[in-house]
């Protein structure tokens, strides 16, 4: 029997009488390569709109939707509510030593930001700082705060160096604060420690406006008090 659909001039003519149906029309290359793209761009726009629901939303749709892809995206999101759990997960601060020191900063993770404090006990300004970082490791539980005796972490590293801040982020170094200096010797507050961590990204503060300059204009009033009483007693002796 002679196959309908070749191309011959008595199918043409049995097509022309109407006995054979039309011949359905052939795909391009092109065709087929739009017709590619086009699924593509509705999966797209099917992602799109998936991506910003919340698990409640998602639930409401999965009767309208294809299940398979349904479950694909609560898989998804769930991972990354885990992931954001998980980084919530420090909230103190933990001792660490050099053979740490890789595992627990330089792997900490993606997008985890680090705080390591090196100290020694019986520096004032090291204690204050541990007491405060304490405090702000359980106001901003997804920055991973650490400390550990310098020349534990670091042999031979200097006591003059001290206290010292190494601030990481997905295990780069992005800001050495070194020296007490830096922080302003025992006039440091545990909200300046905060700013001076916010400027680098280290945790968010609540604070539009940098604390120390208010603690550094009290000082200097205070100063300036001083030296006037000063100057008055003096002026009495004469």
């Amino acid at each position: 029997m002679q196959d309908p659909n070749a191309d011959t001039e008595w199918n043409a003519a049995l097509r022309a009488k109407g006995i054979l149906p039309p011949k359905e029309p052939e795909i391009s290359e092109d065709q087929v390569v739009q017709m590619i793209e086009d699924s593509v761009q509705q999966r797209l726009d099917k992602s799109n709109q998936l991506d910003v629901m919340t698990l409640d939303e998602l639930d409401e749709v999965e009767d309208e939707e294809d299940d398979r892809v349904i479950q694909e995206y609560r898989r998804k999101r769930m991972a990354e509510m885990k992931a954001l759990s998980d980084k919530s997960n420090f909230g103190s601060v933990r001792e660490i030593s050099a053979v740490d020191y890789v595992a627990e900063v330089n792997n900490a993770g993606d997008d985890i930001w680090v705080v390591l404090h090196l100290y020694k006990q019986g520096i004032p300004l090291c204690t204050l700082i541990n007491d405060f970082l304490t405090r702000l490791s359980a106001k901003f539980p997804a920055t991973k705060f650490l400390k550990s005796i310098s020349t534990t972490c670091i042999p031979n590293f200097p006591d003059k160096n001290l206290p010292t801040l190494f601030l990481y982020r997905s295990g780069e170094m992005k800001k050495q604060l070194i020296g007490a200096h830096m922080f302003g010797g025992m006039n440091l507050t545990v909200e300046g420690l905060e700013w001076m961590l916010a400027e680098t990204g280290a945790v968010e503060t609540d604070f539009e406006e940098d604390p120390r300059s208010k603690v550094r204009s009290v000082l200097s009033m205070q100063s300036g008090r001083a030296r006037d009483d000063s100057e008055s007693t003096t002026d009495e002796d004469y």
